[in-house]
């Protein structure tokens, strides 16, 4: 190897040969050597350089001897000047150089001409390069050592050793890639100009690679499959448009949408994870959030499974029904239809506890506060109202859901998604080293393609509630909806003239009373209510104080407004719908309790709690009659979520209203533990005006019978609780006079309906107490204002409050800072408001609950006197009763003689007052429009409609509870929704006829509607799921499938697909909508058939079917012939594989063999990872379940719980008499059952310990062979050997 300095001597080989002839011409050399030699010398570092030239030309100067001028025009040097001692000193380091290190001085040559690279070479070093990122990629881990900017050479050699010494670690789709673009197995060559290599001419019989080769669909060298061309035009699309308004988002996700069909038609979870951050971009978005949750979450969640569904897609859900800025197009997301694949795509348990609560937020209006969401799911009743509540109800009264999306603990996946690595996650982990979506390009030119209006891809339900009976085809198992476009604006427009209508059609006129017919048997269903049931419109707001503003007003906020009437509407239908759909547990569990929590967040802040605006200046107390005042704003915000508590009641029946929505009011209204001084909070306040409101609403609902039964409960759980908040001396109110003079005025209003609907002798029985404690806080606050109390040096810890004696000899505690407060809500006119119509309502009967009248009377007569014109008797206006006669509700004269039917009606049935259903206003009140009220006294000659009836009749519907039904239902509101434990009581609710032989299998659908039975008579049947009835009824099933000609023995349902597989020997899949024949896969030999089959969770598509030669198969349904098949015996004598289950994940499947034999198989490599002895006799079944756990039961009477890979069982539990043939799960339980009929429960976690229950045969005949658990209701299904089924709980 030749050293620098010999190069260096070779570099300047031709100027020596030219310094060899300077000494010859020592004059006429320097002038050509100056620049080659100039050049040479800066080069090689030595000191004759320029820079000592240029000191030689200034010493020249100096001397006087211009250097560039001669004689003859020859440049004269100086004496003593050798211009070669630096080359001969040079030329003398060489020889050393080239002598001492034996090497040897060759002339160099000239360097050749570099020739012009060819478009073929371009060719080869692009795929060169792209060989090495595929390895790079590969070894993304090991080339981290690799130096920025690094040349490609260098990049070459490192991938090419990785590849060469860890050849395992290379994924085999890409070790041909490799092997061609990189040529792995030849030796390295020497570097070339343009390329690292030059590739054979013919390699495995093809030319040399080449873009198009690589991308050609015959080619087999880089397997691009078939969804890839149109999986790439949708990333092209979603990158070269540009979204700046909703308009333009709106039209990018339709054609995103045309599109994706095509592609999920064929796709894998490898395409899947790089689909998935665009959808979820898409969906996070401001301008495409509500578009891509119309069109693209139906079918991407579809592909995903409800498992990944709800690992992705919920975010971005929760945050396109949280985001109130985008108000236009939100309403697609509440019509029926998209809940309904809410439910079916994301399972029901995870769209009841997770999106409903959020879902149900839009009824208290569409700019929900921050403070309302953290009410909604935040903090329980019990953190926020206090404690010490025992007693008073249940105690599980809470907002079932979600925290938020807060509290969702969802992670952020729009960085990139993988499915393969989804069962060893932690929680916490985010993937955010995956596919990055970049910022959209700037957009080509417009095209001419536009969308115009959106059409109706499936409107919003304008059925009854009986359109979900089995006529209707949305109950089937998916939620079928048509592939148009959404609704134009126009069917917007015409949508909101038929909400306009139907509120015009259910005005005085209509209502609740009015009953529709079923289509399928004309029993009678519960009628809609209106969505404003207060007597005020939901348009309505606060009052403006510019009378032209209407007139005024801004096209925009008429369109705002237009909108947000249509989504109240529709959410309004869409609640109604879910409520008859899910049945009276799952809806009072989850739609009911969430509406009563979010009731209290209507009248939470101070805006909540201000009156309506009216014409007249006259004061609120002076509006309305008696019971029902001017309403707040809060009465407006509340409306809608009244209408659908008071629907759910219509649906199910009175038990609603008081096995549930009483003891929630219980539970709002109970005071605090402390029983000291105290201040409400804002939720405690809000809580105090939801429940007088909510049992305002329940008293003109509830029949006579009914009402006297509970009114001893209502008035001592609720009015007393009330009224002991109202008008307490030591607690005050976070809305201050405001919120007490509203909470005064409807407790005054609901203890008047009371009074009218019970009559004198009623109150005086069982109202008394409730009256007088309200009235004797008049002489409480007119003789504190009389004594004008002072503190006595008061110490800190006491603050204000003071113990203050009265005229009744009791002494009470008084907080001096609410004496304001006090004064300004119970004023003269406050008392004539209340002991005018009170007085003329119970005549006598008032002198004797109320032992201060004569004070309270007093203070009526001053306000009068203060507020009667002058020149007029005060006492002409004021009704006083008379002995003779006294006044009824409608102003007629009543005698003495009916008195004690009551003030309402002149009928005494037992001790319940029977209303006449004639009664009409005839004419004013004794009062007069005069005094300033609309009729006072019961001010009830003014009302009008539905609104302001005394009594309404729930209607009788075919959802309504009764036996069974009704049993069940009260025991399940009581329990609560934390109980992860499962509860067998043995109610029978339904049950299911049609098989003529033993029920082998049963297999309920996801979304807990429908569920798939399959026996020995050959037929699969698809049976509904009912919620009503007295648990007597026998239901038909909707589809038979009469494909089989064999006894059934499996049956299940493809989460991707939603297809059917079931299998009797031959396996058919088909589709439960039309029961056509999808495929048949039969064994390859007669005398092997199929003997076990599992189907493989979302995102795959595949079934696995074990064979009686112990060989394990997967087959796609999209694709015709076997994807892989791997031989389980081993050389073993293991028997007939009789159970398959596969893992969550789809990981691993775990056969089960006659001889007790198991064999744990990987399904990505086909690999054994375990086999073993597991039981001593016959497995029957086999079950996985999250966390790497396995269940099996035998015929040795076990039923034994392991890990996978742990060789000891984690639990054991032994059957004494009988062997435990069919199982299901439950959360962290197993609920068993043997041939003996007997269930049991036993947990996976706990101690080993097994409840068991004997079936009755009352309940139950024949020998259970099949069973299922409903997880969600909390029923089993029980499939016997006489071809029956029953529905328990």
């Amino acid at each position: 190897m030749c050293q620098p300095g010999a190069v260096q001597v070779r570099s300047l080989w031709r100027p020596i040969g030219h310094c060899w002839k300077a000494k010859k011409y020592p004059k006429t050399f320097i002038t050509g050597l100056t620049s080659p030699l100039a050049t040479s010398c800066k080069a090689s570092g030595h000191p004759f350089s320029s820079v000592s030239m240029a000191r030689l030309g200034r010493r020249n100067k100096a001397g006087g001897v211009d250097v560039g001028e001669g004689d003859d025009g020859r440049i004269v040097l100086p004496e003593g000047f050798n211009p070669l001692q630096a080359l001969e000193e040079l030329e003398k380091f060489g020889n050393f150089l080239a002598r001492g290190l034996r090497g040897r001085m060759e002339a160099p040559d000239d360097p050749p001409a570099t020739p012009a690279l060819k478009l073929a070479d371009l060719f080869q070093r692009d795929m060169q390069a792209l060989g090495v990122l595929v390895a790079e990629i590969v070894f993304a881990a090991r080339v981290r050592m690799l130096r920025p900017e690094a040349p490609l050479r260098e990049r070459f050699l490192a991938v090419r050793g990785l590849c060469s010494r860890y050849p395992k670690e290379i994924p085999i789709p890409l070790q041909p890639v490799l092997e061609t673009l990189l040529q792995l197995s030849e030796p390295v060559e020497p570097p070339m100009t343009g390329r690292l290599f030059a590739y054979k001419p013919i390699s495995w019989g093809l030319p040399p690679p080449s873009p198009a080769q690589l991308l050609s669909p015959y080619s087999s060298v880089v397997t691009f499959p078939s969804y890839f061309p149109s999986l790439y035009k949708f990333i092209l699309l979603y990158q070269t448009r540009r979204v700046e308004d909703e308009a333009q988002g709106r039209e990018l996700v339709f054609q995103l949408w045309q599109q994706v069909e095509g592609t999920l038609r064929e796709i894998t979870p490898e395409g899947l994870e790089i689909l998935l951050p665009f959808v979820l971009s898409l969906m996070s978005e401001a301008h495409t959030a509500v578009y891509a949750a119309w069109y693209l979450f139906e079918p991407i969640a579809r592909a995903l499974g409800p498992k990944n569904a709800n690992k992705y897609l919920l975010k971005p859900l929760v945050g396109a029904y949280e985001n109130p800025c985008q108000l236009h197009g939100r309403f697609y997301l509440y019509t029926d239809c998209f809940v309904a694949q809410l439910m079916v795509r994301l399972g029901l348990q995870a769209f009841l506890s997770h999106l409903l609560p959020h879902v149900l937020q839009v009824l208290a209006g569409v700019e929900t506060s921050q403070e309302d969401t953290k009410c909604l799911g935040g903090t329980t009743e019990d953190e926020e109202i206090g404690e010490g509540d025992e007693g008073l109800g249940p105690r599980t009264i809470q907002m079932e859901g979600d925290p938020g999306p807060s509290g969702l603990g969802l992670l952020d996946y729009t960085s990139g998604v993988s499915f393969h690595d989804q069962a060893d996650l932690a929680e916490g982990e985010d993937f955010q080293a995956g596919l990055y979506v970049a910022g959209s390009p700037p957009p080509p030119e417009p095209e001419a393609l536009s969308l115009g209006r959106l059409s109706d891809k499936s409107s919003p339900s304008e059925a009854s509630l009986g359109d979900d009976r089995p006529g209707d085809e949305a109950e089937l198992p998916r939620a079928k909806s048509g592939q148009d476009l959404k609704q134009s604006e126009g069917s917007e427009e015409e949508e909101e003239d038929a909400a306009e209508d139907e509120e015009e059609v259910a005005g005085p006129a209509g209502g609740v009373g009015e009953e529709e017919e079923d289509e399928q048997d004309g029993s009678p269903v519960a009628p809609e209510l209106p969505l404003s049931d207060t007597g005020v419109s939901v348009d309505a707001g606060l009052p403006n104080d510019d009378g032209n503003g209407e007139e005024e007003e801004d096209l925009a906020d008429e369109s705002e407004d237009k909108e947000q009437k249509i989504l109240l509407d529709t959410a309004c239908k869409m609640i109604r719908w879910l409520s008859a759909k899910l049945g009276p547990t799952v809806t009072s569990r989850y739609v009911a309790r969430n509406l009563l929590r979010l009731l209290t967040s209507c009248y939470v802040g101070a805006t909540r709690q201000q009156f309506m605006g009216s014409s007249s200046d006259a004061s609120p107390l002076n509006s309305g009659n008696i019971y029902q005042k001017r309403p707040v704003l809060g009465d407006v915000v509340s409306a809608p979520v009244l209408g659908c508590l008071m629907h759910v009641a219509c649906l199910y029946g009175e038990p609603v209203l008081t096995y549930q929505y009483l003891p929630y009011i219980s539970y709002l209204v109970a005071p605090g533990a402390g029983g000291g001084p105290s201040r409400l909070n804002s939720r405690k306040e809000a809580g105090l005006l939801a429940a007088v409101t909510l049992t305002q609403k329940i008293i003109v609902y509830l029949c006579d019978t009914t009402l006297m039964d509970i009114l001893p409960r209502i008035s001592h759980e609720v009015l007393l609780p009330v009224l002991s908040s109202l008008t307490s001396l030591v607690t005050g109110f976070p809305g201050g006079t405001q919120a007490r003079t509203v909470l005064c005025v409807k407790t005054i209003s609901l203890i008047a309906l009371i009074c009218l609907r019970i009559g004198q002798e009623m109150v005086q029985q069982h109202l008394g107490e409730t009256v007088a404690t309200f009235f004797q806080v008049f002489s409480l606050v007119h003789e504190l204002q009389c004594q004008a109390p002072r503190p006595e040096a008061p110490s800190p810890s006491e603050g204000r409050v003071l113990e203050v004696p009265f005229s009744d000899g009791q002494r009470r505690a008084v907080d001096l800072a609410l004496l304001d407060e006090l004064q300004k809500v119970f004023t003269l006119e406050m008392a004539y408001m209340t002991y005018v119509p009170f007085s003329c309502l119970l005549g006598d009967v008032i002198q004797k609950i109320v032992p201060n009248h004569v004070l309270v009377g007093q203070l009526a007569g001053q306000y009068l006197e203060s507020a009667s014109p002058v020149g007029q008797d005060p006492m002409k206006l004021a009704p006083m009763p008379s002995a003779a006669t006294e006044q009824d509700p409608q102003g007629r004269g009543v005698n003495r003689d009916d008195g004690n039917s009551g003030t309402f009606g002149s009928v005494l049935i037992g001790n319940r007052i029977q209303i006449p259903a004639d009664t009409q206003p005839d004419s004013p009140g004794p009062l007069g429009p005069s005094s300033g009220e609309i009729g006072c006294i019961g001010g009830l000659c003014e009302m009008g409609g539905e609104e302001s009836s005394l009594k309404r009749d729930l209607p009788r519907c075919t959802h309504g509870l009764s036996g069974n039904w009704l049993a069940y239902w009260q025991y399940e509101i009581g329990v609560s929704q934390h109980d992860a434990h499962f509860h067998f009581h043995q109610i029978r609710l339904q049950s299911f006829l049609g098989h003529s032989g033993a029920v082998k299998c049963v297999a309920p659908l996801g979304s807990e509607d429908f569920f798939l039975s399959g026996s020995k008579d050959r037929t699969v049947r698809l049976w509904p799921l009912y919620s009503c009835g007295d648990g007597t009824s026998e239901t038909a099933p909707r589809l038979v499938y009469t494909h089989h000609r064999k006894s059934i023995f499996h049956v299940s349902q493809l989460e991707a697909s939603q297809q059917v597989v079931s299998c009797d020997g031959t396996v058919h899949v088909w589709d439960p909508f039309t029961g056509k024949t999808v495929r048949t896969v039969e064994a390859w030999d007669s005398r092997v058939p199929w003997t076990a089959v599992a189907v493989m969770p979302a995102p795959h598509t595949s079934i696995t079917l074990a064979s009686a030669d112990s060989t394990l198969r997967f087959v796609d349904c999209r694709k015709p012939g076997l994807q892989h098949e791997f031989r389980l015996g081993g050389g073993l004598n293991a028997g007939l594989v009789r159970s398959l289950a596969v893992s969550p994940s789809g990981r691993s499947v775990v056969a089960g063999f006659s001889s007790g034999f198991m064999v744990l198989l990987d399904t990505r490599t086909g690999l054994i990872l375990r086999g073993w002895p597991a039981h001593e006799g016959d497995i029957l079944q086999i079950k996985a379940v999250e966390g790497s756990t396995l269940i099996s039961s035998s015929s040795d009477h076990s039923l034994t719980i392991w890990k996978e890979l742990e060789q000891k069982p984690t639990h054991h539990y032994k059957s004494p008499s009988d062997p435990i043939h069919t199982f299901d799960l439950y959360g962290s339980e197993v609920v068993t059952g043997t041939v003996a009929n007997k269930i049991g429960i036993c947990s996976l976690t706990e101690t080993p310990s097994q409840a068991t229950t004997k079936l009755s045969s009352e309940n139950f005949r024949g020998t259970l062979t099949s069973l299922a658990v409903l997880p969600t209701k909390r029923h089993l299904l029980l499939g016997s050997d006489n071809g029956a089924i029953r529905l328990l709980a």
